[in-house]
């Protein structure tokens, strides 16, 4: 009889488990309207990137084709130069994406953390 209270308890703790994996699929950042256009990414130690979007993940790992890496100063990580040298495709690590930019302008958003009250 224990034990079948166990299974019951296991049953719920995957439901519970079944709504949180759902919500966490769900993703604030929509890249599927940058698909095939030209972006501008910047990375934890300061490395940015341009090219354009051919693919992504929940994680944010991307696919970038023709791809230019923008050169930093040596004493200066953070500032970056005129040179440029190009990659061509590349996979983008998304944990190390900081910043998603893309080049033909921005549009501004409604704030997704705030709760609208009505």
């Amino acid at each position: 009889m224990a034990s079948k209270e166990g299974g019951e308890k296991t049953k719920n703790a995957q439901g519970a488990g079944d709504n949180k994996e759902k919500r966490r699929k769900e993703s604030i950042l929509d890249l599927s309207k940058y698909l095939e256009k030209s972006i501008r990414v910047k990375f934890a130690g300061g490395r940015e990137a341009a090219g354009i979007l051919k693919g992504y993940d929940p994680l944010l790992n991307l696919v970038l084709d023709n791809t230019t890496e923008f050169l930093r100063d040596p004493d200066d990580p953070y500032k970056l130069l005129d040179d440029t040298r190009a990659l061509g495709l590349v996979v983008c690590r998304g944990t190390s994406v900081v910043l998603i930019c893309p080049m033909d302008g921005m549009e501004a958003i409604p704030n997704p953390f705030i709760t609208q009250e009505g």
